[in-house]
């Protein structure tokens, strides 16, 4: 028969034995802890994802379209950048198209190939018809654009990049578009000395289409001659 001492040292023993006792306080703290630690892993993959840069930065500058404003804002807040303008830096201007039916600075972000752009001009469809998005990377003084090879390498370091939302295979652009757009490489060009000449669309450098078929290059280069003169 078990001493007094020997029951006070059994009860002791079961007393702290989690697998005798069944202590709710045993297992609220199991459930905390593994919270605690689901809670950790998710933050450190999202700052991860955050250092890496895969989440797209969505900071620029909207401006109101002419058609959708009585008094839309000026053209001259595109100078307004975040880092001062290298005016030596931009030689050339390239034209292209988002490639998709519609657009927002969202939607395009999500897409490498539909992200490369200086400017975003607006079809009415995600953003306004004609309106205009300063993206980061101008506000910023950095590079973009996708093209390949050589010749590529460079327009992508020296060139600004302007998108237009559409697909100039499929269809042709708003006419509100093409007035921004005027409007926009117009004021890029004289303001940083930026020759007609080196206005290219993104067909003229790289084995791309884009802007497309439907874009109206004749009237396009005849309007900015004389928006320049």
């Amino acid at each position: 028969m078990p001493s007094s001492r020997a029951k006070l040292v059994n009860r002791q023993r079961n007393s702290t034995d989690p697998s005798t006792s069944g202590s709710p306080v045993t297992r609220t703290q199991a459930v905390w802890a593994v919270l605690v630690m689901a809670m950790t892993a998710v933050g450190g993959a999202l700052w991860l994802l955050d250092r890496s840069g895969s989440t797209p930065r969505l900071d620029g500058l909207a401006l109101a379209s002419v058609v959708n404003s009585d008094q839309p804002p000026s053209i001259d807040q595109i100078f307004r950048t975040r880092q001062p303008i290298e005016r030596s830096r931009w030689k050339a201007i390239v034209i292209q198209h988002s490639g998709t039916s519609s657009g927002t600075p969202e939607t395009l972000a999500a897409k490498p190939a539909t992200s490369q752009f200086h400017f975003l001009v607006g079809n009415g469809r995600g953003m306004d018809e004609g309106g205009l998005y300063v993206d980061h990377r101008w506000l910023l003084q950095q590079a973009t654009g996708s093209a390949s090879g050589s010749d590529g390498r460079w327009y992508n370091q020296n060139a600004i990049w302007i998108s237009l939302v559409g697909d100039g295979e499929q269809g042709e652009f708003s006419p509100a578009q093409i007035d921004r757009l005027v409007d926009l490489v117009g004021t890029l060009a004289q303001r940083l000395g930026i020759p007609a000449e080196n206005v290219r669309l993104e067909s003229d450098i790289a084995r791309d289409r884009s802007p497309g078929r439907f874009f109206p290059g004749a009237v396009f280069h005849e309007r900015l001659a004389s928006a320049m003169h």
